[in-house]
């Protein structure tokens, strides 16, 4: 028996031995890996940390890992371009991201340890930041192009926009206390997702909200824009109405807004026109018909007026204010390109509309309300405000920001009445399109790299 046992024993002894070791799941144990590269335990939690002091809107696991997956395919189309960081320009990088909280980079460095982020996570987050710029400049850049078109349309879409003067808005406040910010973040979020109507908010309201509106469904009164926070401005003027702005954390809460309607204005001469058009003399209404009938465009008619003698037709491009009365009602209907004949019984006239263009765009502002960085003048002092040496305004006078001479050139010129913000110039409409452009490539360009890759958990 004893020999029974001690072989039984030693069986057992020899296939404990045999048998590998459980391995515990430590800090640096890979929790995914893209195309064979790991992401660990320790930079996902770094991760997190590093966006919740950032205050980023997902500070949250599964949003950081996104991130982190995001960063290793832009590092490793990066190194299939050839393309390599170098120290100088990650230092760059460093610095600027930095610059931003007003800190350089030891300060912002020091700033994140206190709070438990290590160097090396903000390091790996601006190494891939600049990585994946120069493979967009590389890459996409070449390929975007913006046309005069495009920017004529988005003027005509800034003049024709309402100035906002009011807001009608819902609030809801949802208390968040120490360590349950999370939680009241994700409660906002679901809102944002559900109340897709002003009464699904306003249940919300009543529900969640923790501040006096909540009775009502959080409907507060119409507000002038002007008496709002910039911070809470700029949210409510990228709302539509009818739509909830995205929950907004703040010290002990996670608030969410409703826009239910806007008051506003016309921009001061956004109803006047600038009319091209073209008119070609015809012996009769017969004759301007055949020529409409030939003609799709301003410069077919000229080829049309060949058929006559002297110098029949006329191009010209006035303010419809000046244009006369029975011409400008025959151009009221017209399209681009398209005609009317004018028959007076003695001779008829052929009238084609060119070009229709609100006037704002055509008129002439100073260079330096659409072309930042150039020299500003500087604001005059106020009546009875104390000189500098030599007869000058004070140095901060003497300095105007770049948003109160832009108002203020846009004025001079007739573009803007003193309490309008100025029209945006060719130059920021151009680059708005081109960054909005290539940024939509670029995030197309991603999601072919993430579909394209092999990603898989431990």
């Amino acid at each position: 028996m004893r020999r029974i046992i001690h072989a039984t024993l030693t069986a057992a002894l020899l296939a404990a031995a045999a048998a590998p070791m459980p391995v515990a799941a430590g800090p640096f144990a890979p929790v995914i890996y893209i195309n064979n590269n790991a992401v660990t335990q320790y930079e996902l939690d770094q991760r997190v940390r590093f966006m919740q002091l950032l205050h980023a809107p997902d500070a949250n696991p599964q949003a950081a890992l996104k991130a982190l997956v995001e960063d290793r395919l832009k590092l490793q189309a990066a190194r299939q371009m050839g393309i390599a960081v170098s120290d100088k320009g990650l230092e760059a990088g460093l610095s600027e991201f930095a610059g931003r909280a007003n800190m350089n980079v030891e300060q912002f460095t020091a700033a994140l340890a206190r709070e438990g982020v290590e160097r090396q996570a903000y390091r790996d987050f601006v190494k891939a930041g600049v990585a994946w710029r120069e493979v967009v400049r590389q890459r996409i850049v070449p390929t975007v192009t913006v046309s005069d078109r495009e920017i004529e349309q988005a003027l005509k879409r800034d003049i024709a926009q309402p100035i906002t003067t009011a807001v009608l808005l819902s609030e809801l406040v949802i208390p968040a206390p120490p360590g349950q910010e999370q939680a009241a973040l994700a409660r906002g979020r679901q809102i944002a997702e559900s109340a897709t109507s002003e009464a699904a908010f306003a249940a919300a309201a009543r529900r969640w909200s923790a501040v006096p509106t909540a009775p009502r469904g959080g409907r507060l009164d119409w507000t002038p824009l002007a008496n709002l926070a910039p911070g809470l401005r700029s949210i409510v003027l990228q709302l539509q109405p009818n739509s909830v702005s995205q929950p907004l954390s703040v010290p002990g809460a996670v608030v969410l807004f409703y826009l239910r309607d806007i008051r506003g204005k016309l921009r001061a001469g956004a109803q006047d026109q600038t009319v091209e058009y073209v008119t070609l003399s015809v012996p009769s209404a017969a004759d301007g018909a055949r020529a409409l009938a030939r003609a799709d465009s301003c410069d077919q008619l000229y080829v049309e007026a060949n058929r006559y003698g002297g110098n029949p037709i006329q191009r010209q491009t006035s303010p419809l204010s000046a244009v006369p009365l029975d011409v400008a009602q025959r151009l009221a209907p017209l399209d681009e390109n398209e005609g009317a004949v004018l028959d007076y019984g003695n001779g008829a006239r052929v009238l084609m509309l060119c070009r229709r263009t609100p006037a704002l765009i055509d008129q002439p502002a100073p260079p330096y309300a659409t072309l930042p960085g150039l020299p500003q003048p500087a604001r005059r002092a106020a009546p009875g405000a104390p000189a500098g040496e030599g007869g000058t305004t004070p140095k901060a006078a003497e300095a105007p920001s770049a948003a109160n001479a832009a108002s203020d050139a846009a004025a001079a010129a007739g573009i803007a009445s003193p309490d309008e913000p100025p029209l945006r110039g060719r130059d920021q409409v151009r680059s708005a399109i081109f960054n909005r452009k290539i940024s939509a490539a670029a995030d197309a360009y991603l999601a072919e790299l993430r579909a394209d890759a092999v990603i898989r958990k431990p």
